[in-house]
């Protein structure tokens, strides 16, 4: 299972937004439960998804990426491609759900 990198207000930019393919986050906080089911499902995917980088951001150390995408539940894991926010599961879902959303991005 990968460990996904964290991700933060200061280099959002850089890691997400510029980056070259599909990038997912992960919006999650430390005391949030059903954050703990959604993240071993992205690391698991991660494994099997190598075009797709898979991403965490944790939403009490970094409030403005939080505000700018309007994360008002979580978990909620956005896709990111060319700069743009793609697809948005907010909740606990199943691994077919993930991939549902992400089919078009996840197919190499």
């Amino acid at each position: 299972m990968a460990e996904l990198l964290a991700v933060g207000d200061s280099d959002f930019e850089r890691e997400v937004l510029q980056a070259e393919g599909p990038v997912v986050v992960d919006f999650w906080a430390p005391w949030c439960g059903p954050c703990r089911v959604v993240s071993p499902i992205l690391s698991d995917m991660a494994d099997e998804h190598e075009r797709v980088r898979f991403l965490t951001l944790n939403v009490d150390k970094n409030p403005a990426t939080q505000a700018r995408y309007r994360v008002l539940s979580i978990p909620t894991v956005i896709l990111f491609e060319d700069g743009e926010a793609r697809e948005t599961v907010v909740g606990a879902r199943s691994r077919s759900h993930y991939e549902a959303a992400w089919d078009r991005w996840l197919m190499p």
